[in-house]
């Protein structure tokens, strides 16, 4: 009965101590950022984590305060974000030089991404994955190059085919990907 009381006592002892390197369990780091959101007032209105994953860039954004209907998202080239029009952002992420959207035969940019629908109480809490950009540098589509990119909102839903913007309207929100 002792030796089984100090087996359990040493079990505790060794389970308890704390490790001093972590190692991850599936062998694959992800590459992963955030981004605070803001409105054309500067406000911050949430946050966009992006994620490099084996299947593309995974985008979590959870926002509050936006108009409810459904709202265009594109990256775009610039990692700047000066409101209130976010016309520093530039044009759409567009490496392969081809027309706007994913409905048009000429299209579509790399930065181009599916509407967003903002609920009835203006919140965005959603998970994208687009395989057309990354966040591994040095590649043609990644979105850190060397001035990095923005992820913008428009205040209008994107129809898949007017180039070059969707004829989705104003930019409404941007955050800064570096």
């Amino acid at each position: 009965m002792k030796n089984l009381i100090m087996v359990c006592v040493l079990l505790i002892v060794t389970g308890c101590s704390q490790q001093k390197e972590m190692i991850p369990v599936s062998g694959v780091i992800e590459q992963s950022l955030a981004t605070t959101v803001v409105d054309s007032t500067g406000k911050g209105i949430g946050t966009a984590e992006l994620t490099e994953t084996d299947t593309g860039v995974r985008i979590r954004l959870q926002l509050k305060g936006l108009e409810p209907g459904k709202k265009a998202v594109h990256f775009h080239e610039v990692g700047k974000c000066d409101p209130p029009m976010f016309t520093t952002a530039g044009s759409h992420v567009n490496p392969a030089k081809k027309q706007h959207g994913f409905d048009n035969p000429k299209g579509y940019h790399a930065g181009d991404l599916p509407n967003l629908i903002v609920n009835k109480k203006g919140i965005i809490d959603l998970e994208i994955t687009t395989p057309n950009v990354t966040l591994e540098r040095g590649k043609s589509n990644s979105l850190l190059d060397k001035d990095g990119s923005a992820l913008i909102i428009h205040e209008k839903e994107d129809d898949y085919v007017t180039d070059p913007t969707g004829n989705s309207g104003d930019r409404i929100a941007c955050g800064i990907i570096k």
